[in-house]
């Protein structure tokens, strides 16, 4: 299931040419439902417009095709992990500007490094505030869409 926003698709558009008015779109990448769909409608309130995919390849079309602002990407993946996603993503020209924000539910000094060497560009742990997640997203993307509603304080 994918809930993709309207994408501008037009010759003239390219990753890094702004659409005016249009919130960046972020591609959430995780196999457990309720956490997709959890990371999606925090942004879609904090303002963001969100594709969703619950497997690799799957993502890996949704980012080729959507060019998203950036992706939040679970490792935990079955098959193809969010490891090898991020390598592929970061050796394709198409997609390589693009911020990948790594989760997992996986502590340790090894899948943050090992994240970081596939070429995410942040890592959370799970369970992570949805708050915090959104604030990974803004510094990635550069800037925050709006004010973030207020929710449950972080710890």
């Amino acid at each position: 299931m994918r809930d993709i926003a309207p994408a501008r698709r037009d010759s003239l558009y390219t990753p890094t040419t702004p659409v005016p008015d249009t919130p960046p779109l972020v591609l959430v990448v995780d196999d457990y439902p309720d956490a997709r769909e959890m990371y999606a409608e925090w942004l879609r309130v904090c303002g963001y417009r969100v594709a969703v995919a619950g497997a690799v390849g799957e993502a890996l079309e949704l980012a080729r095709g959507l060019h998203p602002a950036a992706i939040l990407m679970d490792l935990s993946l079955p098959g193809v992990d969010g490891f090898e996603a991020t390598r592929e993503l970061k050796s394709d020209p198409r997609t390589r500007h693009m911020p990948v924000l790594a989760l997992s539910g996986h502590v340790g000094a090894d899948t943050a490094r090992r994240a970081l060497e596939a070429g995410c560009d942040g890592f959370l742990v799970k369970p992570t505030p949805v708050q915090d997640v959104v604030a990974a997203i803004e510094r990635l993307v550069g800037a925050a869409v709006r004010t973030r509603p207020a929710g449950p304080a972080s710890s």
